[in-house]
């Protein structure tokens, strides 16, 4: 089955989501977000142990579309509604990741930057290829960081390091990944479906009432509840700054240098 930018394959217990605008890196775009929304609510339909979150093409995802941003500029409700509209989605998106009542496997190919970090952060297993990283780029264009970069990155890998990384636009390689617990498993590029697979044939091992329990123990109503907090002052901020003039030139630069 498939929405327009995103497929999802059922099959022996297992919804595999993917991504899937490839020429764009799987850029967020509204509509892949909201494709995105409709195959996780899919997923829930069907007796499943386990969801896969896979990106089709070279990347995972590159987080928001900056020719989606910079194309609002032009449009009538411009981009404060635009920004609205696309992180509010995103912010459903990552919730429903946390609410899906079984494990959540992240499979990332290549990079993974701004927002759809959070597509990561709401996984429980993350299995990296040694191609992939992840990387923030706000203070590069002047947004303010979505996606769980301030919302959940900090209790995962400290608040000071957060910051750090955040400020100085720092790339995490895969084996820093994996030493900040932000992955699971680092492995060779052609090695990473056969990690997916033994990863699921593990799972598929396991007590399914036992794997959802401790999910919904884990991401229990506190616990969503302050993330969804968090999120939402993320998307407040990000509204706040993204029609500043200077944002406007930045993503111009940002563009022309790619």
């Amino acid at each position: 089955m498939r929405a327009a930018l995103v497929t999802i394959d059922i099959a022996d217990g297992v919804a595999t989501v993917t991504l899937d605008r490839p020429e764009r890196h799987n850029a967020l775009i509204p509509e892949l977000l909201e494709d995105l929304r409709w195959a996780i609510a899919e997923a829930r339909k069907h007796d499943v142990f386990a969801l896969v979150l896979a990106g089709a093409g070279q990347s995972f995802s590159t987080g928001g579309d900056i020719g989606g941003f910079l194309a609002s500029c032009e449009t009538s409700g411009g981009i404060g509604a635009y920004a609205e509209r696309i992180v509010g989605l995103l912010n459903a998106a990552i919730l429903d990741l946390l609410d899906f009542p079984f494990p959540v496997v992240a499979r990332l190919n290549g990079p993974v930057t701004g927002g759809s970090i959070g597509l990561v952060l709401a996984g429980d297993i993350v299995l990296m290829s040694e191609a992939a990283f992840l990387q923030s780029y706000y203070v590069e264009v002047g947004f303010a960081p979505d996606g769980g970069w301030t919302a959940m990155l900090p209790e995962r890998i400290g608040p000071a390091r957060a910051v750090a990384i955040q400020a100085l636009n720092r790339r995490i390689e895969a084996p820093e990944a994996l030493a900040l617990g932000l992955a699971s498993e680092v492995v060779a590029e052609d090695a990473l479906d056969a990690a997916v697979s033994r990863t699921i044939e593990t799972l598929r091992t396991k007590e399914r009432h036992s794997l959802s329990a401790t999910r919904r123990l884990v991401w229990d109503e506190a616990r969503r509840a302050a993330i969804a907090a968090r999120l939402e002052a993320e998307k407040d901020t990000f509204c706040a700054l993204v029609g500043r003039p200077d944002v406007a030139n930045r993503m111009r630069a940002f563009v022309d240098r790619r």
